[in-house]
C-alpha cells in the first residue's frame, strides 16, 4: 500500500473517532447539566 494512502486513511480514522468521542461525552452531559439546573434553580430544559 502507497505510503500516502496509509496517512490519510490514518487520518480519516482518527478524525472520525475523535468526532465520535466527543459526540458520545458532550451530548449525555448537556442533557445531564441542563436536569441538574432544571431542579435546582427552576430554569426550563429548553433554555
Amino acid at each position: 500500500m502507497n505510503i500516502g494512502m496509509l496517512i490519510v486513511a490514518i487520518v480519516g480514522g482518527l478524525a472520525g473517532f475523535l468526532s465520535t468521542v466527543y459526540l458520545v461525552i458532550s451530548l449525555p452531559a448537556v442533557i445531564i447539566w441542563k436536569i441538574i439546573r432544571h431542579f435546582k434553580s427552576g430554569c426550563a430544559l429548553t433554555d
